[in-house]
């Protein structure tokens, strides 16, 4: 199969636009939206029926067949390597997030580690959470760029306490796009009994996971990005002794029948992007192939990082190992420092240049972190690079 714009067929996209941001809130693929109608309109031919006796069980008894949603969960579970009563649907990797940390109980002088590279709302529910319950955030530094691995883990290391209850740990940052050694920084916390619950947003889908290998206590991921979910779909992960006391944001009837009943069932909402998660992974592993998809991906961004860095002037050291399907590059020094400059320039970019792209600011200079999809191919990269470069020259 060949990959690149011509693969623009197969979404909703603006043809004439350059889109390097899938990983912000996903694209769903036409094929999947067309499932997701018709699912739809199943449920409109009788809603009861579907919503209260098909979707889900909140009776104390197990159904005699699998709900639906214990179905598509199944098929989720085994895309990532998981056992399907391990796994339960949230709208998205922050409300999974919410749920465990929020399910927490925490005493006084007890601390939640998290990196600097952590995601913005993680962030600042961790510190919700701590404040009520008169805990502390640690945040760790990371250097930017980073040269190894070997950094992330002597910084984690070096900020663990006798205090530290639980580290929040990204598998793969949002804005700095690092792949992180999860599973080894998970093992250091283990060692020293420390909980650990992994943000997992942008993992499924675009590297390899095996979440139960990983060694964490909770994981929680986003399938609407890269596993072509329609939007909002996350999967909360919990290990067999971490789901005491564990509940959804939102408690309902399936309140103390155990947590597949309080998470599938929350009260009325739109499933379908739930049940059409198993839509989402057809399409890339009966379609696309998964194999030919990740190198696809990871091959044209890790060449567009190292090219992009050169042409304005910094060495690119992140190792190809930490690079997954997104990378976060050096843009040149004089378009500025700071957040206002980089919203104006990624509005500049987007309205102007019809390039769409999430720059940062960060160690005062700006980034763009370019993500890479199979609609994606040189010439976008080539597109970027000119209209920064016009913009700088301006």
């Amino acid at each position: 199969m060949r990959f690149g714009r011509g693969m623009l067929e197969h979404w909703w996209l603006d043809p004439l636009a350059v889109y390097l941001n899938h990983g912000t809130v996903g694209v769903t693929p036409r094929r999947v939206l067309d499932a997701q109608q018709a699912l739809r309109e199943t449920m409109e031919r009788h809603p009861a029926r579907f919503l209260l006796r098909e979707l889900a069980s909140t009776d104390a008894m197990p159904p005699a067949q699998p709900t639906r949603l214990r179905a598509a969960a199944q098929r989720v579970a085994e895309f990532l390597g998981a056992r399907g009563e391990d796994v339960v649907f949230v709208d998205n990797a922050s409300a999974g997030v919410n749920a465990v940390l929020r399910s927490l109980r925490l005493q006084a002088g007890d601390e939640i580690i998290l990196f600097d590279h952590a995601y913005g709302a993680v962030a600042r529910v961790a510190a919700w959470v701590a404040r009520e319950q008169g805990a502390s955030v640690v945040t760790v530094p990371l250097p930017f760029p980073i040269n190894g691995a070997a950094t992330v883990l002597e910084a984690l290391e070096a900020a663990v306490t006798a205090r530290t209850r639980i580290a929040v740990l990204d598998h793969i940052t949002s804005e700095t796009a690092l792949v992180l050694p999860l599973a080894q920084m998970a093992a250091l916390c283990r060692d020293r009994g420390v909980l650990v619950l992994a943000d997992g947003a942008h993992a499924p889908g675009a590297i390899e996971l095996d979440i139960p290998a990983l060694g964490v206590d909770w994981y929680v991921a986003n399938l609407h990005k890269w596993a072509f979910a329609p939007r909002g779909c996350g999967v909360l992960w919990a290990a067999p002794q971490r789901r005491e006391g564990l509940h959804p944001g939102v408690m309902s009837w399936g309140l103390g029948l155990g947590w597949h009943q309080e998470f599938d069932w929350t009260g009325t909402r739109d499933p379908t992007p739930f049940l059409c998660a198993p839509d989402g992974i057809e399409f890339i592993t009966g379609f696309l192939g998964l194999q030919a998809m990740r190198e696809y991906n990871h091959a044209l961004v890790w060449s567009a990082a190292q090219r992009l860095a050169s042409r304005w002037g910094m060495a690119w050291v992140t190792p190809e190992s930490m690079v997954g399907c997104m990378a976060t590059v050096p843009l040149p020094s004089g378009l500025g420092t700071d957040a206002a400059n980089a919203s104006r320039l990624q509005d500049w970019l987007l309205f102007e240049q019809r390039i769409e792209v999430p720059i940062v600011a960060r160690g005062a200079r700006l980034w763009a972190r370019v993500s890479a999809q199979v609609y994606n191919d040189d010439g976008d990269i080539d597109r970027l690079a000119a209209a920064v470069d016009a913009c700088a020259g301006s």
